[in-house]
Parts: structure tokens; C-alpha cells; sequence
């Protein structure tokens, strides 16, 4: 679908030079003299580079809509994450660069969204918040409360988090896992 470059959004897809990519950041650049441009941050889906593009506002772009379904997580080995279709059943192997750093928040079925663009797997999206266990946390020094300094963490899955000092061992927290940052104490 062509749109005007003056519409991208952050997120959204577009085609360039026979490449897909995810508009990261979009600005639009007015000069002193001359008509505006928008300068665009694309993000290659493929290999992962990013781009500087710019365009002139008027200017059309071929916007690809990606499908998305959901799947659900059987297990992960050697070669990468195993899903398996929530309509078909059908099951599909995803390598975990693809997914990056929120892989090491997976946990037996959870349910995520594949995005692909025809038949292709193209990332994997979790749901923004999972629960997790601490294994291991540095004990509270006294006085140390009043203030909001934050520990380290060693969570089930391996990852270490910043959380508040009344946080121990043992307790089960909420984690973002687009960025793997501490929200609360889980409540169950």
C-alpha cells in the first residue's frame, strides 16, 4: 500500500530499495529554504542494520502490512525456539537471534505473536510483562530502605535485575521483558 512518507509512524513497515524495514524514529526536517523532508531510521528486519532515509513529504512509500498470529511456546535447543501455531497446529522453529534478549524470557506456554511477512518469520513479540522467581539477591544492609537505590538480582532464568533492597530471595517479581527492568512484586 502507498502512503505519503509524511505519515510513517514508529513501528511501522515500509519497502525500500527491495529490503524490508521498521521505522524506528521519524522526524521531519524543515531547512530555512526549500521544501521539508522526512528523515526516517529504519531498521533492516532481515540482518538487523539500521538506515538514515529521507524523503521529501510528499513523496511515496510502499507500506507492507506484516501478518501476525499467535503462537505458542513448546521448547527451546541448540538450533533455536519451537512454536506452535494456535489455529493450525502446525509448528515452526525460530532461531534466537531473531528474538534477541527477551528469548530468556520464554517460559513453557506462553502465548506470543509471530509477525511474517509472506511465510517468513520475521520477530516474535512476548507479552510485556512476565513473572519470575530470584534465585539470588544481595541481603538488605540496614538503613539502606530509605533510600532508592536499587541491587542486584539473579533471576530463575539467569538474567540479572535491579531490584528495590526489601526484594530477597525467593520472591517472585514482574519483569518488562522488552527491556528486562524491574516493575513490582509479583501479587500471588
Amino acid at each position: 500500500m502507498k502512503v505519503n512518507a509524511i505519515t510513517l509512524r514508529s513501528g511501522n513497515v515500509i519497502e525500500h530499495n527491495g529490503k524490508l524495514g521498521a521505522v524506528v524514529k521519524n522526524d521531519i526536517i524543515q531547512p530555512g529554504k526549500g521544501a521539508s523532508v522526512c528523515q526516517v531510521e529504519v531498521r533492516d528486519l532481515i540482518t538487523g542494520s539500521k538506515d538514515n532515509l529521507r524523503f521529501r513529504t510528499q513523496e511515496t512509500v510502499e507500506r507492507i502490512r506484516l501478518d501476525q498470529d499467535e503462537y505458542q511456546f513448546l521448547y527451546s535447543d541448540d538450533d533455536g525456539c519451537h512454536f506452535m501455531d494456535q489455529k493450525s497446529f502446525e509448528q515452526i522453529m525460530i532461531a534466537r537471534d531473531l528474538i534477541g534478549a527477551p528469548a530468556a524470557y520464554l517460559q513453557d506456554g506462553m502465548i506470543v505473536e509471530i509477525e511474517s511477512h509472506e511465510g517468513k518469520p520475521l520477530g516474535v513479540k512476548l507479552p510485556d510483562s512476565v513473572t519470575v522467581e530470584i534465585v539470588e539477591a544481595e541481603p538488605v544492609v540496614k538503613g539502606q530502605t530509605a533510600t532508592t537505590s536499587y541491587k542486584p538480582a539473579l533471576l530463575e532464568n539467569g538474567v540479572k535485575v535491579m531490584v528495590p533492597p526489601h526484594i530477597s530471595s525467593g520472591t517472585r517479581i514482574v519483569v518488562k521483558t522488552e527491556d528486562g527492568t524491574y516493575v513490582e512484586r509479583a501479587k500471588d
